[in-house]
Formats: C-alpha cells, sequence, structure tokens
C-alpha cells in the first residue's frame, strides 16, 4: 500500500507525514493494503483547471477523483492502483469553518470522500447510495478523529 502525496500549492504548508498516517489508517480499514493512492494538494486555480478538463465544470470544486480504471465497476481486488485524488486547499480552509472542523480535518474528510469514490461509492446515483456513502464517511471519520462528531451541515 502507498500514499503518494504531493502538495503544490504555493503558499499552504502541511504536515505530510501526519496526512500520510491518517490515510493510510483509512485505507487499511477499507481492506486497500495492496493498493496506491495518489493525491494532489493544490490551488483553487488549478482544481478549476482539472473540473473543467475532466468534468466540463469551469469552477474550483472541493475535492476529485480519478479512478485508475474508469470502466471497472467496481474496481478490481488487488488492484495495485487504486487512483488519484486532488483537493483544493483553498476551499478545505472555507469549509473547514463552515463544518466546525480545523484544517487538517476537513482535508482528511475531503480525502476520505475521494478514497470511497474511487471505490465505487456515489452519492449521486439515489438517496440510499448516498447514506451508505454518508456513513461510512463518518465511519471513517471518526476510526481517526476519534469522538469528533461531523455537524448536520457537513453533506459528506
Amino acid at each position: 500500500m502507498g500514499v503518494l502525496l504531493r502538495n503544490d500549492h504555493p503558499q499552504i504548508n502541511i504536515d505530510s507525514d501526519d496526512i500520510n498516517k491518517k490515510i493510510e489508517t483509512v485505507m487499511n480499514n477499507l481492506d486497500c493494503l495492496n493498493q496506491e493512492v495518489s493525491i494532489l494538494l493544490t490551488a483553487d486555480a488549478d482544481i478549476r483547471k482539472l473540473n473543467q478538463q475532466f468534468r466540463s465544470i469551469d469552477q474550483a470544486t472541493d475535492v476529485l477523483s480519478f479512478p485508475q480504471n474508469a470502466e471497472e465497476d467496481p474496481p478490481i481486488p488487488g488492484e495495485l492502483i487504486l487512483g488519484d485524488i486532488a483537493v483544493s486547499l483553498d476551499t478545505a480552509q472555507v469549509q473547514a469553518k463552515e463544518h466546525g472542523l480545523i484544517f487538517e480535518e476537513e482535508i482528511i474528510l475531503l480525502l476520505i470522500h475521494g478514497i470511497l469514490h474511487l471505490l465505487g461509492y456515489d452519492h449521486e446515483i439515489s438517496e440510499q447510495e448516498e447514506e451508505k456513502m454518508r456513513s461510512k464517511t463518518r465511519e471513517l471519520f471518526n476510526l481517526v478523529f476519534p469522538g469528533k462528531v461531523l455537524a448536520n451541515s457537513c453533506n459528506y
């Protein structure tokens, strides 16, 4: 298993080692021990470009997920590369305040959301799938931050 993390944000520094450890905990809990995820932490301007290029949406977003094998549904068990995730640190800072979280907690929340998308979870399919993903997100968030409860305003 591997977490490849790169921070391309020109102004925001983060503790990469701590984020790596927390995401490894999440991946371990999801039985993704032999899988690799690549994470890009970036600025609104750069995630906007990615959103435009891959989703034809010309605006910044909080998190984007790119499964390695988008045609496979769900991903092949034991596959080495799970996929890529991009997170806007600018948007994460704003949302952290809205969600009553500290910055690092918001980053982990967005990464959990992205990882679940890589594993085939999709909150846009139905209310049932949305609740399934929301429940799993909260379970994993509580694993990393025991006792920390996500506010109802947080729709992840």
